[in-house]
């Protein structure tokens, strides 16, 4: 979707450039300042213009951090395309690694725009809601389709009710990746944090098939 003027008009060329700094300035504030502490005033002043200029782009600081999060929901895609594939065996969980590993990563690139938009959504916010669940949906979408092939397959308990799973498995990758610098230390790795957790859900998406892994 173009990004438009708070009048509806399309944004030009440097409309967009305009924009871009004041996202940027506001994606840098988040990681040293709460977003109830950052007004209009202190972005504008960052980005060297007047808050009359911020408010041609954005209604309130909120909206710029949303604005933020949707450009962090670019990285999801080639997560999601990991999913695709074989879960059976080694080649599951190489993948399983690829997959945990990608969405740490994508947590450290964003974690000052995820982290308060997490507590926005977790305090009512419907629009920080919907814009969590618009990012996390595709990945959901995708483990759901990878467990529902091991249900078929008989590979996983028939109780287990594949979204249900896959709702599960994507709260915690996100609840780990937001926090598995303050779980490392001296004797747990990122790597032990990552093979930790690419195998509960190799074991948990492939089931029985995971069995093959030496």
């Amino acid at each position: 979707m173009a990004a438009v003027a708070q009048d509806g008009r399309p944004l030009g060329r440097r409309g967009l450039e305009t924009r871009r700094r004041f996202l940027d300035a506001t994606e840098e504030m988040l990681r040293d300042t709460g977003v109830r502490e950052i007004r209009v005033v202190d972005i504008a002043r960052r980005v060297g213009t007047s808050p009359a200029t911020f408010y041609q782009y954005f209604t309130n600081v909120e909206e710029a951090v949303l604005g933020v999060a949707a450009e962090a929901q670019a990285d999801i895609p080639p997560i999601v395309e990991l999913m695709e594939g074989d879960w059976a065996g080694d080649v599951g969980l190489v993948r399983a690694r690829k997959v945990v590993d990608a969405f740490f990563d994508y947590w450290d690139r964003h974690h000052a725009v995820l982290r308060v938009r997490n507590l926005a959504a977790e305090e009512g916010d419907e629009r920080f809601v919907d814009a969590r669940m618009a990012t996390l949906r595709p990945l959901t979408e995708a483990m759901c389709t990878r467990l529902q092939d091991a249900h078929d397959s008989g590979w996983i308990s028939p109780e287990i009710q594949p979204y249900a799973a896959a709702a599960a498995l994507v709260a915690m990758l996100e609840r780990i990746g937001a926090y598995h610098h303050q779980l490392e230390h001296a004797d747990l790795s990122r790597r032990d944090m990552v093979e930790t957790t690419a195998r509960i859900l190799h074991q948990t998406v492939a089931g029985t098939a995971a069995s093959t892994v030496d």
